[in-house]
């Protein structure tokens, strides 16, 4: 009897599951609200976006639910091209400098082509929305592959060998050891993917190419048609809603997420910084009755990911010479496959261009590579410094971080009609005004990434510079600069990527019926873009990769192999 009390009493509901309950129920209901609402008819899809502020929930809701699909793509492709590529050095080779050029490829070159594919593959409105959530994704997922490949890469030495020692298969050791590990760095990875989702969310809904225009009803078009109708009211109410809408899905999803992560963080010294906390979160742990009806999912997750194949045996090493030789035959065919396309795409210019063409696209790609390179020299000497104050700070850094997020979390581009109008106003040099909007959105990425190397810097190194009495220039050079050196090559080169990429929306920007153009890449490829010029699209992207692949190659590769080698803390 009184075990049977005990039973009933364990499973009978308290008030936190009234309160969850709901909390699923709404969630689950604007879920299904907007994935109905990504079935209009293609027909519709054409109508005029109305810049009635009533409209913008059900906009911001599509856009939304556009975007966590892309999201949950992201996540796919991040599991598998990522593994791929830390796990096996042939693909490497391949995979890594792919999505080097990837991240930085703007993404309205994409459109172009996927637009007239996704039409053809799923005529109607699929074709529409896959070419958008595909616009959307190619925002999102190379920084997540990046971050989960770095993270396999870099699993400590004793970690591996427990997993060994355990006698885990590869499917246990990926499950148990590789995504918990790279858990904490994923997930905030993924809402910085979010905010790079939304700067091209007014490209991916309003897909103007040649005389195809498509406009998806979504907060991205409400935007572009009040750029277009030049209603600055229209525009404060899309960034009110963008507000609105950021503030829910960090509370609903990121800030769960970010709490929940945090237990898979492997430390070997102590941060000082207090372990981040979620309502939401608290909330779920706290329910009893959910608890116990989510119990199933839950074991059934635990015993997929626990499933014990057949071990195999080791492979055996081929004999050196063998190996060696097939190390230069891949090489071989790798270089074969790029002077293939190389000469495929020499073959396409010259049918359709002339080499003053070409002059013409070089000699802008190096006006926005100067862009690129004074921009990140400026955001390093603003961030790096706050960065390192932040970090240091255990009490600073949980009052500024929360906020530092929901700013990164904003889309810029959302506030360049401001900066346009501002333009237009005191007729101001596009090539100098416009060069900022560039930076907006990628900047936060040397933020954080400075923030976590400050934090991560050993106690017992701080002690020692406080016992030398270290100040000023010393104090940097010998303990600042060196900590966060790796973390601020990985966070600059990443928003030195962000750049190129902004660069085809910020070097080419509407107000109404007048448009402002810098001179630069970007703005050659967005012309192109608009008018269906797919030669000079091919050129621009080609360009754009050329200058990307050696810049990051001359120096970001070079400095990061320097951070490695040089001032490995920690370790």
């Amino acid at each position: 009897m009184n075990q049977a009390i005990r039973i009933a009493s364990f499973y009978k509901p308290n008030r936190w599951d009234a309160a969850a309950l709901l909390l699923i129920i709404a969630v689950l209901s604007l879920s299904v609200e907007g994935l109905h609402d990504l079935h209009v008819p293609l027909a519709s899809v054409s109508t005029p976006i109305t810049l009635s502020p009533s409209a913008l929930p059900g906009y911001a809701l599509r856009s939304v639910t556009r975007m966590l699909l892309a999201m949950v793509a992201s996540l796919l492709f991040t599991f598998t091209y990522a593994t791929l590529a830390a796990k096996s050095r042939h693909a490497e080779r391949l995979l890594i400098p792919i999505l080097d050029i990837l991240q930085s490829v703007p993404v309205l070159g994409f459109l172009s082509f996927t637009v007239t594919f996704f039409l053809h593959l799923f005529p109607g409105p699929m074709g529409a929305e896959c070419a958008a959530i595909f616009a959307i994704f190619t925002s999102q997922a190379w920084n997540m592959a990046f971050s989960f490949y770095q993270s396999l890469k870099t699993i400590p030495v004793d970690l591996q060998e427990a997993s060994r020692a355990f006698r885990f298969s590869g499917w246990q050791r990926f499950w148990q050891l590789e995504v918990p590990y790279a858990m904490p760095g994923l997930v905030w990875n993924m809402m910085i993917s979010m905010s790079g989702g939304w700067f091209f969310v007014v490209a991916s809904e309003a897909i103007t190419v040649g005389s195809q225009t498509i406009q998806l009803p979504g907060i991205g078009a409400y935007v572009a048609e009040a750029i277009v109708q030049r209603n600055v009211h229209a525009v404060l109410w899309a960034l009110a809603a963008m507000a609105l809408v950021i503030a829910a899905y960090d509370q609903l999803l990121f800030r769960p997420l970010i709490a929940w992560s945090e237990k898979f963080r492997f430390e070997q010294t102590a941060s000082g910084i207090g372990a981040p906390r979620s309502w939401v979160l608290t909330l779920l742990q706290r329910t009893r009755l959910l608890s116990h009806a989510f119990e199933p999912l839950g074991r059934a997750l635990y015993n997929l990911s626990h499933l014990r194949f057949p071990l195999r045996t080791p492979p055996v090493k081929p004999h050196p010479v063998l190996a060696q030789l097939g190390d230069k035959a891949w090489s071989a065919c790798v270089i074969a496959g790029l002077f293939y396309g190389a000469w495929r795409l020499e073959v396409y210019v010259a049918m359709n261009l002339t080499w003053p063409d070409i002059t013409q696209a070089l000699l802008l790609g190096l006006a926005t590579l100067g862009r690129v390179i004074v921009l990140i020299a400026l955001a390093s000497l603003i961030w790096v410094p706050i960065g390192v104050l932040i970090g240091l700070n255990a009490r600073l850094a949980r009052i500024v971080q929360p906020l530092a997020q929901a700013v990164a979390a904003f889309p810029a581009n959302l506030l360049f009609p401001v900066a346009v109008m501002g333009i237009a106003r005191f007729d101001a040099n596009p090539d100098i005004w416009l060069s900022p909007l560039m930076i907006l959105g990628t900047q936060w990425y040397i933020l954080f990434n400075v923030i976590a190397g400050a934090a991560n810097i050993p106690g017992d190194f701080r002690e020692v510079a406080g016992n030398f009495h270290l100040r000023g220039w010393q104090w940097w050079r010998t303990l600042a600069l060196p900590g966060i050196f790796s973390a601020y090559v990985t966070g600059a080169l990443a928003a030195s990527g962000g750049a190129w990429n902004a660069s085809i929306v910020a070097e080419w920007v509407r107000w109404g019926d007048a448009s402002y153009s810098a001179h630069g890449l970007g703005a050659y490829i967005a012309g192109a873009t608009e008018a269906g010029d797919y030669p000079r699209i091919v050129l621009g992207i080609a360009v754009m990769s050329l200058y990307v692949t050696i810049f990051n190659r001359l120096l970001w590769s070079k400095l990061y192999s320097f951070a490695q080698r040089r001032f490995a803390m920690g370790e």
